[in-house]
C-alpha cells in the first residue's frame, strides 16, 4: 500500500474537492490492511477500504466533512454490524488544487494528523532510513503522524495492440498496484476515447521502432492485428532485451514463429523466453478470459516468461 499522489491529482483535477480516506491502524480482524485507501467526491468514489457498512458510512462522512483532517476509530462489530471482530482507525483528509500545489513527490509522505508540533524522532528516523538506504516504510500511524510511502511503479508493461484483447487487458491490468502500462498501436483511432490513469498511449506507423525506447526491465504483451508485425516485434525484442514477453496465438502459431525466429539467428534458449499462448487456456478464448488469466499471473508475482508462467500458458 502506498500514497497514490498521481491518482489523487487526477481526481482533484476532475472533481475539485476530494477526500482521501485511508486505514491508519487496525486491531483484530479487519476487511483491509493499513494503507488501503479510497477517494471520495460528491457523487462518486474510487478505491476501497473494504466495502460494506464501514466504507458506506465513511464515504458519507467524508462528503460532509469540513475539517481538513479527521482521525476516527470504529469497532466493526458493535458500530457497523460487520462480521469482522476488529477495529480500525481511519484518517480522512480533504484535498483541493491548493493543497496539492504544496505537496512534492517525496518518497515518504508524513504529516501530523492529531495535533500540531514537531516531527517525532521515530518519523524522522524512517525518513532518514529512506534517504540513506532507499528503504521505504510501511504505512503506519506513529505518535499522531501518518507515514506512507509514495506510490511508484515497480513493474513496466508494454502492450502492443489496441484490439479487443488489448482493450480487455488494459481494463483488467491497469488497476493493479505498482504497474505502469505503455500501450502502443499503429493508429490513434484504435484506442478507446478514455484510458485508465497510469496508462500511456502511443500511436506509431512503425511500432517496431519504439522497441528501442522500452526499458530492458519491461515486460511485453504482443497482440497486434498482424502476424507479420507480431513476428517483427518478437525479433526486435529478442535483440533488445526484456524482463518477460508474451505473444497471443495458438501452439501452431508459436511453432511457426519459433522456426522463423531461429532462421533470423536467435538461439533456442532466447526464443523460449517468449511465452505463447498467453493467458490460461482453460478459462477460454474470450478477450476478458485471456485478460483474467494474465492478471492472475501478474498477481502471483511471476514475470510473463518465467518457468512458472510458461507452464500455465502451455
Amino acid at each position: 500500500m502506498a500514497f497514490d499522489l498521481a491518482g489523487l491529482r487526477a481526481a482533484v483535477a476532475r472533481h475539485g474537492r476530494v477526500s482521501r480516506v485511508v486505514i491508519a491502524a487496525t486491531q483484530g480482524s479487519t476487511p483491509r490492511e493499513v494503507g488501503a485507501a479510497m477517494l471520495v467526491w460528491e457523487g462518486g468514489q474510487s478505491g476501497s477500504i473494504g466495502g460494506g457498512a464501514l466504507e458506506f458510512e465513511l464515504a458519507r462522512l467524508a462528503r460532509r466533512q469540513t475539517a481538513p483532517r479527521r482521525l476516527s476509530r470504529h469497532a466493526l462489530g458493535p458500530e457497523m454490524g460487520q462480521c469482522c471482530g476488529g477495529a480500525v482507525e481511519v484518517l480522512s483528509e480533504i484535498y483541493t488544487a491548493a493543497e496539492l500545489e504544496l505537496m512534492t513527490d517525496q518518497p515518504v509522505i508524513a504529516r501530523a494528523v492529531e495535533k500540531a508540533g514537531g516531527m517525532p524522532l521515530a518519523v524522522s528516523r524512517l525518513i532518514a532510513l529512506e534517504r540513506a538506504q532507499g528503504i521505504l516504510p510501511e504505512p503506519r500511524l506513529i505518535q499522531g503522524w501518518m507515514v506512507e510511502p509514495l506510490k511508484r511503479p515497480t513493474r513496466a508493461l508494454w502492450i502492443w495492440g489496441a484490439g479487443h484483447v488489448g482493450r480487455a487487458l488494459v481494463q483488467v491490468l491497469a488497476p493493479l498496484p505498482g504497474l505502469e502500462i505503455t500501450w502502443i498501436d499503429t493508429d490513434m483511432a484504435r484506442f478507446p476515447k478514455e484510458t485508465p490513469d497510469g496508462v500511456s498511449v502511443l500511436a506509431a506507423h512503425d511500432p517496431v521502432r519504439l522497441v528501442g525506447h522500452a526499458p530492458q526491465r519491461a515486460e511485453h504483451l504482443i497482440l497486434t492485428y498482424s502476424h507479420a508485425l507480431d513476428l517483427e516485434l518478437c525479433h526486435a525484442l529478442l535483440g533488445h532485451g526484456f524482463a518477460g514477453a508474451g505473444l497471443i496465438g495458438s501452439a501452431t502459431k508459436w511453432a511457426r514463429f519459433a522456426r522463423r525466429l531461429a532462421d533470423l539467428g536467435h538461439g533456442a534458449d532466447q526464443i523460449a523466453r517468449i511465452a505463447c499462448p498467453i493467458g490460461t487456456p482453460g478459462l477460454g478464448k474470450h478477450p476478458q478470459m485471456i485478460a483474467i488469466g494474465v492478471a492472475a499471473q501478474f498477481l502471483g508475482g511471476a514475470s510473463i516468461a518465467s518457468t512458472k508462467a510458461r507452464s500455465s500458458f502451455a
